[in-house]
């Protein structure tokens, strides 16, 4: 299990707020940003965001081409994170350009935001 850190808690208090959560999707509405992971090799990484301002920011450079979509807090917990498991990828929480991100088993995540969902 994952410890809680001040970053991951902070996406659970966001996402507990809003109920979503937001990721990049390109402009035809048919992919999503995934990157390699910094910390585990052949791994990829889906970053995610707890607010629509930190996901916007990242819409420049090479993804320009990609808007902030919000995903809903229990369509995320039903369809993503199975999907996300079964491919291998885990989510990058809050994840912040050039920088050393929690990135974390969807699984893990998912059993975190349950109990938000349910609150």
């Amino acid at each position: 299990m994952t410890e809680t850190t001040p970053a991951l808690e902070s996406f659970i208090n966001n996402v507990k707020q809003h109920q979503v959560v937001w990721g990049l999707q390109d402009e035809t509405g048919e992919g999503w940003v995934v990157c390699d992971s910094s910390e585990f090799e052949a791994t990829d990484v889906m970053p995610l965001w707890s607010n629509e301002a930190h996901a916007k920011s990242h819409c420049t450079e090479e993804w320009q081409g990609y808007n902030a979509v919000a995903i809903t807090l229990i369509d995320f917990l039903e369809y993503w994170v199975s999907d996300l498991n079964d491919d291998g990828v885990l989510v990058g929480v809050d994840w912040v350009a050039e920088q050393e991100c929690l990135e974390i088993d969807p699984i893990v995540l998912a059993t975190s935001l349950v109990n938000v969902e349910q609150e």
